[in-house]
């Protein structure tokens, strides 16, 4: 009887049943500088973000040895920073876990595999980011292990556009 799934009508809804939205946007052009804040920027299909280290084809990050196409776009919860004070007594700043996008209401975790809106744009979420001690060396804060499985969401842009503070994020299924 668990072994088998019903997809009705309440699954439908519970999986589209989240709205979130887009609170902060950082890029940094290389690997060391500090993450520069936007209210807007441009996301292209298969390639990253205009201005961004790790835009395939102009890779200057701490990572850019480790080519990865599933890398293009990084997300981020606020309801992280929020927790890491909470449970760590950490304070992080949106500039300072290095993610591309800081998202509010949006189950980052769960999207592995799936498709989803941010903005006018398309993602399809790879994997989850894992934390690294680099980001330990740039904000001099043990975030290290609190940030296991809460360090984001790795993406590819399956279709381009400008994201905005403010823009909503919705599942595409």
């Amino acid at each position: 009887m668990l072994d088998t799934v019903n997809a009705g009508p309440a699954q439908k809804s519970a999986q589209l049943g989240w709205t979130g939205v887009v609170r902060f946007l950082h890029l940094a052009p290389r690997a060391f500088l500090p993450m520069r804040a936007a209210e807007a920027v441009t996301l292209v299909a298969g390639k990253g973000i205009e201005g961004d280290r790790y835009m395939i084809g102009n890779e200057e990050g701490f990572y850019s040895h480790k080519p990865e196409e599933g890398r293009q776009v990084t997300l981020f919860e606020l309801e992280t920073l929020a927790a890491l004070k909470r449970d760590a007594g950490i304070e992080l700043g949106p500039e300072e876990h290095r993610r591309n996008v800081t998202v509010e209401g949006v189950p980052l975790n769960h999207l592995v595999g799936r498709r989803f809106w941010l903005g006018e744009t398309l993602l399809e979420a790879t994997r989850l980011s894992v934390p690294c001690r680099h980001i330990e060396e740039i904000t001099g804060k043990a975030i290290f292990d609190p940030l296991i499985n809460r360090s984001g969401l790795n993406c590819r842009i399956l279709q381009g556009g400008i994201v905005r503070v403010g823009d909503i994020v919705l599942n595409a299924a």
